[in-house]
């Protein structure tokens, strides 16, 4: 059974099985990953927040003054930035056999401290950089050193008031954490309220997940990333069906937002209103 077969088998299973929830309205918040400096044509698309960088516009290892002149330009927004990706640099290790936490730690709270000062709420944990291990590398040391900084970094966030959102990466970028299922036990084991689970719609596809995992992963799911399959396009510039993924959000109550993060071709602005239709009429389809 191919992947889109499958996809399309689940979502006639997921409509038998899962009816008490088909009249529950799922209108989910719709972002796109991209610069504030794009705020205006995100904004007339019709997407509700954009998700930046934290590299790029919380940079936490630059100056205040440098950090300002990026607040300078979300206050002309007419949009929020709701999240930040691109979190750990690859210069400072997760795992391995020399970690840097101790470093990670420091830029951590600057980034969390900024984060609060715009109004961000997650901050989203790929970082593959940082927490790939090398060949030879015992994986379940390297689970428990990703568990152990995550279980220093939850007070941090907890203190900013953010959430930090583990994302499971395609084994073609990460060799730790590949699966919701998966970021859903690393967050159960780091048991800490400011450290959950983000779903990334291409990475699913890519690994054969479930749709499914969405609803298991229901309590700790705070953060959706969503992208075609094969080129890992904005919704609608393939057409892939991303239905089953959807429906399986509603089914499991999810009430976060889903930030578009992939290729856009050679006309970003018109891609815009192409993705954000095509996206949200599938949305609707389940309503």
């Amino acid at each position: 059974m191919n992947r889109l077969t499958f996809s399309f088998v689940f979502f006639l299973v997921v409509h038998a099985g899962f009816g008490q929830n088909d009249t529950k309205l799922f209108q989910p918040e719709l972002g796109v990953c991209t610069s504030i400096k794009n705020h205006e044509i995100v904004a007339a698309a019709g997407f509700d927040y954009i998700e930046e960088g934290v590299q790029r516009f919380l940079i936490p290892e630059k100056s205040e003054e440098e950090f300002e002149k990026n607040m300078a330009i979300l206050k002309e927004s007419s949009i929020p930035i709701k999240a930040c990706n691109g979190f750990i640099p690859g210069k400072f290790k997760t795992t391995g056999p020399e970690t840097h936490h101790p470093q990670i730690l420091e830029f951590a709270e600057t980034a969390f401290r900024r984060a609060q000062i715009a109004g961000i709420q997650r901050i989203v944990f790929a970082s593959s950089g940082s927490r790939n291990y090398p060949d030879g590398f015992d994986n379940k040391k390297a689970w428990k050193q990703f568990a152990a900084l995550l279980a220093q970094m939850g007070p941090i966030a907890k203190k900013y008031d953010v959430i930090v959102v583990i994302e499971p990466l395609r084994k073609g970028e990460s060799n730790l954490i590949n699966r919701v299922d998966e970021g859903l036990k690393l967050a159960m084991m780091v048991n800490h309220p400011n450290i959950q689970v983000l779903g990334d719609v291409f990475h699913m596809m890519r690994e054969e997940e479930q749709p499914a995992s969405f609803i298991e992963a229901r309590k700790l799911l705070k953060h959706t990333h969503i992208a075609e399959i094969e080129k890992r396009t904005a919704p609608g510039l393939a057409g892939d069906n991303l239905v089953p993924y959807l429906q399986a959000l509603k089914q499991a109550d999810y009430a976060g937002g889903i930030s578009i993060e992939g290729s856009w071709g050679d006309n970003f602005e018109k891609n815009l209103i192409i993705a954000r239709a095509y996206l949200q009429g599938q949305i609707n389809s389940l309503n």
